[in-house]
């Protein structure tokens, strides 16, 4: 039976934060173990804390990851050592100078040179692992869909998985996928199920399981099928708008905002895809 996926700790940020004059909800939350979940409005990250140094990811922007290395600096004592980038999208990744000097800055090979204002020290193709106090963290790059840097982590002993934007627990797929290739996309969520992990922590939505990546595959499977069906039946996509429900999904997050973005946006795929008949 698996253990509650969100452990109440500390919140460090529910609030107003007047230093960057901005009014935003920041967050932090005990995963499980040494695993912290830090939210900043929509967007997420992780960090761990170990007896040798803290290992953060993604930074979002500079007033998120100032406000981070704060709030780390009340919880223990041990430096920031590791920035570990989940890709280079700018909602994510932007800011990372605002951690300080960390030694070691990881990122996916097809990373640019400077990520915002922060030069990756070590890259790698296709996986990458290390050690730090008796956590080990595995990357995986993911492949082309959503970018072509896009790499899962998993932290061990925890078996916490962070995973930006390919998919999330019970939450839709952003809007129509814009400028990705969508059966690529799918292939990255596939990737993403093949991994040996338990908690699963998105770049956006609540913390999930394994469970939920299945379910996300599922859903886009089903949606490809359904939309490919239709349009092969020589039926327009606002016909298919209307008549491809989901409704087993009604109940994830976004699903009156995005289900008829996720249509628009298979079909607009599949026809560019040459997949119609």
């Amino acid at each position: 039976m698996m253990k509650l996926l969100m452990i109440p700790f500390v919140v460090f940020g529910l609030m107003v934060n007047a230093a960057f004059g901005e009014d935003v909800k920041r967050e932090i939350t005990n995963v499980t173990g040494d695993v912290y979940r830090f939210q900043n409005k929509f967007h997420v990250n992780v960090f761990v804390i170990t007896s040798e140094g803290v290992v953060v990811t993604d930074p979002i922007n500079a007033e998120a990851a100032a406000w981070l290395t704060a709030e780390i600096g009340k919880m223990t004592d041990q430096p920031i050592t590791h920035l570990v980038y989940s890709h280079s999208h700018g909602d994510h990744a932007s800011g990372g100078s605002a951690y300080g000097e960390v030694p070691t800055v990881i990122a996916q090979a097809n990373a640019p040179e400077a990520i915002g204002d922060v030069f990756p020290t070590q890259r790698y193709d296709d996986e990458y692992s290390f050690s730090l106090g008796g956590k080990t963290f595995e990357m995986t790059y993911l492949g082309p869909g959503h970018g072509t840097d896009l790499a899962a982590l998993v932290i061990r002993p925890e078996n916490v998985a962070f995973v930006v934007d390919a998919v999330s627990a019970r939450r839709l797929f952003y809007r129509d996928f814009p400028g990705a290739n969508v059966d690529e996309w799918i292939n990255q969520v596939r990737k993403v199920d093949s991994l040996d992990f338990e908690y699963l922590v998105g770049g956006h939505g609540p913390v999930g399981n394994k469970a939920d990546v299945g379910e996300g595959l599922a859903y886009l499977i089903e949606l490809r099928e359904a939309v490919l069906e239709g349009l092969e039946a020589g039926k327009s996509v606002d016909d298919l708008s209307q008549s491809i429900r989901m409704e087993k999904y009604s109940d994830w997050l976004f699903y009156d905002q995005w289900r008829v973005p996720n249509i628009q946006g298979m079909a607009r795929h599949l026809v560019e895809s040459g997949a119609v008949n």
